[in-house]
């Protein structure tokens, strides 16, 4: 198994592994490629997952290089599927080197290996990306799009800063039998709209911050059966730990503050998360 695809600076220690959930979740949203500081590997990773009952991962890459390596890692590993996609924040520094055709084609090809349940993470962004590059993120968005729909995998979206733009195009363009809103930003108004549509809505370490009480109010308003929870790890840790290193051994926190939120008992939570993450993702693995 090759290294990591990207490394970040970051000397801060990893936190401990808290309590153990009453029953198995599913990590839906994680980088295992990406190290912030020391890479934790993929066997630590896991085992230090499923001490805490985490037991599976969907594995996202986002550009070629970790498209593969998602794909070579769920073939060795059966607790992982993988998700491929180019991130909207690639394709416009594809398009402008005349290479983002062949990119596409490639996507579409680690697709269609069963291990890949999803693709993604795909969408919009413009906080990172200026006007100039909207046009290539949406038409990539759209390829995507039709990409899942034609191989009947789930859409993972990628949605900063550009809320209307992404129900827009799906409207424009039909939207897929699965999709996930990958680390929900939204409010309970935009939660709605989406929820109105089918999407499944993924939580992460943010809704735990303190001055996020518009995305904990969506969470309060979806449905039990159409929530997700997600790492996006390294990035994102939950509090008490947010600057730290995250990892998929650290689901229980934000696991926790969604039942403790939602006045719901922890183990139907997990339960529930289960079973929707498998309804997300064509079924268990």
């Amino acid at each position: 198994m090759s290294g990591p695809n990207k490394t970040r600076k970051g000397d801060k220690p990893r936190p401990e592994l808290p309590e153990a959930l009453p029953g198995p979740v599913v990590d839906n949203h994680c980088h295992l490629d990406i190290a912030m500081g020391e890479w934790l590997s993929v066997d630590d990773a896991l085992a230090k997952a499923t001490e805490v009952n985490v037991t599976r991962i969907v594995q996202i890459g986002c550009d070629l290089r970790g498209a593969r390596w998602a794909v070579e890692t769920a073939e060795k590993y059966p607790q992982i599927v993988a998700g491929v996609a180019i991130h909207p924040n690639d394709a416009p520094r594809l398009a402008d080197k005349g290479e983002l055709e062949a990119a596409w084609a490639e996507i579409e090809d680690l697709a269609r290996n069963p291990v890949v349940r999803a693709v993604g993470e795909t969408g919009l962004d413009y906080f990172r990306t200026g006007v100039e590059g909207r046009p290539i993120q949406q038409e990539s968005f759209k390829r995507h799009i039709a990409m899942a729909k034609e191989l009947d995998k789930t859409l993972v979206i990628h949605d900063r800063d550009s809320h209307d733009d992404v129900l827009a195009i799906l409207e424009e363009v039909g939207f897929p039998e699965r999709w996930v809103m990958h680390c929900f930003s939204g409010d309970a108004s935009f939660a709605r709209r989406c929820l109105d549509k089918g999407a499944y809505l993924s939580f992460a370490g943010p809704v735990t911050f303190k001055a996020n009480d518009d995305l904990r109010e969506a969470l309060v308003l979806a449905p039990l059966d159409r929530i997700l929870v997600e790492t996006d790890a390294p990035y994102l840790t939950p509090l008490p730990h947010r600057g730290r290193p995250n990892a998929s051994y650290l689901i229980p926190l934000t696991v926790r503050f969604m039942a403790q939120t939602r006045g719901e008992d922890l183990a139907e939570v997990c339960a529930a998360i289960d079973q929707n993450t498998n309804a997300a993702f064509g079924g268990s693995w």
